[in-house]
């Protein structure tokens, strides 16, 4: 099983947002020793618990300081760029760093209404066309168009689709795309919307047979009482996110236990974005029924002290590997 990351940079609790950068090369660094595939960054607006508003820049500065991992966006959102920029910003990792970069690709606008409008004010209009405008990718890396993408070289970045729903599995499937299904937001159908992707797929001259990656968010640890401490951070910060529609700097266990979580909220919370928490056998046994379908793994550890974090991925890996 191929392990990979997907890193939202959270800020985190008694640090500057700065310090989120220091910690996502120290990760990539630690992941690319235990044998991770890939590192991919979120694109999320108008956050103060999350600062991966630039994964475009935030992939070229974990690339430069790693030597063989796979570097990406996990995803760009491409309603709220022009499909020529990034066909050109893509183009220029690849030739920085050659045949390591992969170019995720989601509709959603990664972030609130005021953000989306600031983006891109014909969002709606623009997201309509995501089918379109990926094909259009395809043909500045191909230089198929007379408007050419520089700079113009031989390889290019590996492209997947995004996904938390059957649109997005649908479509991968219809173009013979890898797909990646962010599980950790839509749980309750993942099984199915996997399946369908693996069944529907139609090879194409970019893949010969399905790729399916299944995004998921995990928190491990020796004992089940510590990784349940752990996920306790993640949890708070989503019900503030729930009701406020805010995000927040990631609490410490310690803080979030005095914020306190009922019963009833901590399950709609992992019913809503569900996460596998507990001792890596335990981690396993619970992934099982993803595992038929996935062929990779990309994991969020939303874990506030950063050994503890890089700690989680290792047991995954040494479990999972």
């Amino acid at each position: 099983m191929k392990l990979s990351v997907l890193d939202l940079c959270p800020v985190i609790s008694g640090h500057a947002p700065a310090k989120s950068f220091e910690f996502a090369l120290n990760l990539a660094q630690a992941v690319e020793e235990f044998g991770f595939e890939r590192y991919w960054l979120a694109e999320h607006h108008d956050s103060l618990g999350i600062v991966s508003s630039s994964p475009e820049v935030l992939i070229s500065y974990i690339a430069a300081n790693t030597k063989s991992i796979r570097v990406g966006s996990g995803g760009i959102m491409l309603p709220n760029h022009s499909s020529y920029h990034i066909a050109e910003v893509f183009r220029t990792l690849e030739a920085l760093y050659p045949n390591r970069i992969d170019l995720g690709l989601g509709r959603a606008p990664g972030s609130g209404s005021r953000a989306m409008q600031a983006l891109r004010p014909d969002h709606h209009e623009q997201a309509q066309r995501f089918p379109e405008e990926i094909d259009k990718i395809f043909m500045y890396f191909e230089d198929k168009l007379p408007l050419k993408a520089a700079p113009v070289i031989e390889t290019k970045p590996e492209v997947w689709i995004l996904g938390s729903s059957d649109f997005g599995a649908k479509l991968a499937s219809a173009k013979g795309l890898p797909y990646s299904f962010a599980q950790h937001f839509s749980g309750r159908n993942a099984l199915d919307v996997m399946k369908l992707y693996k069944t529907s797929f139609v090879p194409s001259p970019h893949l010969e047979k399905p790729k399916l990656m299944m995004g998921c968010h995990i928190v491990c640890a020796e004992t089940q009482e510590e990784a349940d401490l752990l996920a306790l951070s993640s949890d708070v910060s989503m019900a503030y996110f729930i009701q406020r529609g805010e995000s927040m700097p990631l609490m410490s266990p310690q803080e979030a236990l005095e914020v306190g979580l009922t019963n009833e909220d901590r399950f709609y919370i992992r019913e809503s974005f569900p996460k596998f928490v507990g001792t890596p056998e335990t981690v396993r046994q619970k992934l099982e029924p993803f595992l038929r379908y996935a062929d990779e793994l990309v994991i969020t550890s939303m874990i506030h002290d950063q050994k503890s974090r890089i700690n989680s991925y290792r047991l995954i890996s040494e479990v999972l590997k």
